[in-house]
């Protein structure tokens, strides 16, 4: 094992990758002059030249058609976006023609691409660089939407996410980027719809995923010292979701809170909630909770980020309300 920053991770996985297979390539913006925006492509121009690390024009939708066509005509390509708030430009490229060209053309096409770059907030940006998009790439078939939440499953998952034939969306933070972890020193993949638990416990689960899994964890950890031992779920990604493994902790502990960055409405977490009460209902003791991000464009102002996003406070609150503590 040897300690990773998450973008050495995320870097590690891409050249490993790139270095195995010769079709897989990255590009976008800043990705290789400038060592990539938040330096998770350093070096990696060096290594593998213009002709694989490809600096992009800022034109979304272009390059992410292009990474496309590459694709269905057997490269194996790796779209950053700066942030996926600039994915909007181009949704019209990943619902349209990535996610659905596989079943459009009868399994004569395949799509085997990765959309990776952070999502969410990421300190004061404001409502246009800080929303959550899981839930949105999440709801459209013939797309993977991964959000990793430590060093060690970044790289595992993203090695996965190339090699998958399928289009990938790849959801990072930018928080997280400097976060350190330990990381497994020989080859390992870790399969995509699989979750792990990180806590084991027996009063209550708490599921999460992505940088929100900082908060579950940091909750679970004040919890212990009033004698809540609580199971700490991390999805790991959302489509597909690893239901069996919240249902089966929910059969032990009887209860649930679920933790989740974005907006409430059609939240990953409302699916979940509703997938628990359909399998699960005789063992739930107490209404499933959800702690999420305020129902608004998320503010500037750092007093009103505060307010907005989950925090331990508000799930150990959640938690206790569950065990009807409050």
């Amino acid at each position: 094992m040897k300690e990773l920053q998450f973008r050495e991770a995320l870097r590690e996985a891409m050249n490993e990758e790139m270095r195995r297979d010769e079709r897989v390539f990255l590009m976008g913006e800043e990705v290789a002059e400038y060592n990539g925006a938040y330096k998770v492509s350093q070096g990696m121009l060096d290594e593998f030249g213009e002709r694989r690390v490809i600096d992009t024009p800022i034109s979304e939708l272009g390059f992410s058609g292009i990474g496309i066509g590459a694709a269905m005509n057997g490269l194996r390509p790796i779209i950053e976006f700066m942030t996926f708030n600039f994915s909007l430009v181009a949704i019209d490229q990943v619902i349209n023609n990535a996610a659905k060209i596989r079943s459009m053309s009868g399994g004569q096409f395949t799509v085997p691409i990765v959309f990776r770059g952070p999502t969410g907030s990421a300190g004061m940006l404001s409502s246009q660089h800080s929303q959550a998009f899981e839930s949105w790439y999440a709801n459209c078939p013939g797309l993977k939407v991964v959000v990793p939440s430590n060093p060690a499953d970044a790289k595992g998952l993203l090695k996965t996410a190339i090699r998958d034939d399928d289009p990938v969306i790849f959801m990072e933070s930018e928080q997280m980027y400097g976060d350190k972890g330990m990381v497994p020193e020989s080859e390992y993949l870790i399969p995509i719809g699989v979750a792990d638990i990180k806590k084991e416990g027996t009063d209550v689960t708490i599921v999460s995923f992505g940088k929100m899994m900082k908060v579950a964890l940091k909750a679970a950890e004040e919890l212990i010292k009033d004698n809540i031992n609580a199971e700490v779920i991390d999805l790991r990604s959302v489509r597909p979701i690893d239901y069996n493994t919240v249902i089966n902790s929910v059969k032990k502990t009887n209860r649930l809170v679920i933790v989740e960055e974005s907006w409430p409405l059609a939240a990953i977490a409302t699916e979940i909630a509703f997938k628990v009460q359909k399998d699960a209902f005789d063992y739930l003791d107490a209404p499933v909770l959800r702690v999420m991000g305020g129902d608004v464009p998320l503010p500037y102002a750092p007093t009103l980020i505060e307010a907005y996003l989950p925090n331990p406070e508000r799930v150990i609150k959640a938690v206790k309300e569950v065990m009807y503590l409050t």
